[in-house]
């Protein structure tokens, strides 16, 4: 082996090109920016000794909705709802399974017993829905909101 054919080896397999540092800053930004990009989404988390059902309720465009039900076992935490909160305020109704409680307030909307997305909250009851209390959560404002579900006293 030459001298020259080493040398030619040499540049074939120069790890450092005239790019590689612009390509490596410019990753590690894109890395790091996707690093601080937080997830907005609202989660409610049941911080109970129980299993329990929970439904929640919402305003898009200008409509009341309401969707059921996620079963949350205890400690475990589940997205209701993904992407930026539109809304400060949201509506949660739950549903102790083991113990029996409930978590309700004075707003109405409809429910059922089996998984659903309702539409508007008038006449539940002639539209074959239940009607349902919900209590309010206010996110002052934040895009991104868990709601902690805890035993109640």
């Amino acid at each position: 082996m030459t001298l020259s054919s080493i040398a030619a080896k040499l540049q074939v397999y120069r790890p450092m090109s005239k790019h590689f540092f612009p390509s490596l800053a410019l990753a590690c930004l894109l890395f790091c920016a996707n690093l601080t990009i937080a997830k907005a989404d609202l989660r409610v988390c049941n911080r109970t000794e129980s299993t329990v059902g929970l439904a929640i309720g919402y305003q898009l465009n200008g409509e009341w909705i309401s969707e059921g039900w996620w079963n949350l076992e205890k400690d475990e935490c589940d997205t209701v709802l993904m992407g930026d909160l539109v809304s400060t305020k949201f509506l949660v109704h739950a549903i102790d399974y083991d113990k029996g409680g409930k978590w309700v307030g004075k707003n109405f909307m409809c429910t059922q017993d089996k998984q659903f997305t309702i539409k508007g909250v008038k006449e539940c009851v002639a539209r074959g829905f239940e009607k349902t209390g919900f209590y309010e959560v206010d996110t002052a404002g934040k895009q991104d909101y868990t709601v902690q579900l805890t035993d109640q006293k």
